[in-house]
């Protein structure tokens, strides 16, 4: 890997990150609604992706570059237009909501410092192996194809999960209801289990060396921390626990690893 190339590379991405964070607040500023900035995570990685394929030409394998870089734009602008659709016609989310009721001083300057900043960064910290893989001289391998294979397997897993939830909602008989079918009877969180199996998979894409391995090994920690207890996974329960049939649910359904559903004695989950 040429350091100095990547060094810059680090920077750039820095402030593609950064550049799509602040067009966001600057929409949700006008729109008065905060809950676009779950758009802009998607399509923030896929800028990172974007500007490391275009700075990393001549330096790394081009194979391995238009891989990893495919990958993560499919997978970040599937994400966003999911969640734009998910989204369309409703409110304020009711996360950032209660955030923005108790920011202390300006509002709109703390959900800038404690969302949007502080989404770029996580973006620029999770991309590390995005950025890396490209600078890596190694053509394709068995990490590369391992990596890629569970990509896929996480991409397939989430967007199933979000179809099979979409669908779900849209039926009235549904209305008050816990999802609890499809992938939704294995894991309360398909969604989250992909993105997990997406980020280990393109670290596994990037790991062309013990040494890039070990510098960007922080990456999907960071990610399966997020979604396991951080704004993920947690958030998301806690907002649940208190819906009708959700305890029974979570009785018999993993919180995360996909797993058969555990034979409990199941209530009328309306």
């Amino acid at each position: 890997m040429t350091t100095t190339a990547f060094a810059v590379n680090l920077v750039a991405s820095a402030g593609a990150a950064l550049a799509v964070m602040l067009v966001t607040f600057a929409v949700a500023m006008l729109k008065g609604v905060h809950r676009i900035v779950d758009i802009a995570w998607g399509i923030a990685f896929t800028a990172v992706a974007i500007v490391t394929w275009v700075l990393s030409a001549g330096y790394g394998d081009d194979d391995r570059r238009l891989a990893v870089t495919l990958a993560t734009c499919v997978w970040g602008l599937r994400l966003a237009v999911h969640i734009a659709r998910r989204g369309r016609g409703h409110g304020e989310d009711p996360r950032y909501a209660r955030m923005l009721a108790r920011a202390p001083g300006n509002p709109a300057l703390y959900a800038l410092r404690t969302v949007y900043l502080l989404q770029g960064a996580l973006v620029w910290l999770v991309s590390l192996p995005v950025q890396a893989a490209a600078y890596l001289p190694e053509g394709v391998d068995a990490l590369l194809v391992l990596g890629l294979a569970l990509w896929a397997a996480g991409l397939a897993f989430e967007a199933v999960g979000d179809h099979q939830l979409a669908r779900f909602k849209s039926d009235p008989a549904n209305r008050g209801r816990i999802m609890d079918q499809g992938l939704w009877s294995w894991t309360r969180h398909p969604n989250y289990f992909g993105d997990f199996l997406v980020w280990w998979g393109l670290y596994l894409s990037a790991c062309g060396s013990w040494q890039t391995a070990a510098l960007i090994f922080v990456s999907p920690l960071v990610m399966s921390g997020l979604l396991i207890w951080g704004s993920g996974k947690r958030l998301l329960e806690a907002h649940m626990a208190q819906r009708p049939g959700y305890a029974a649910y979570a009785a018999r359904t993993s919180g995360f690893l996909p797993r058969p559903p555990r034979r409990v004695p199941r209530t009328d989950a309306r």
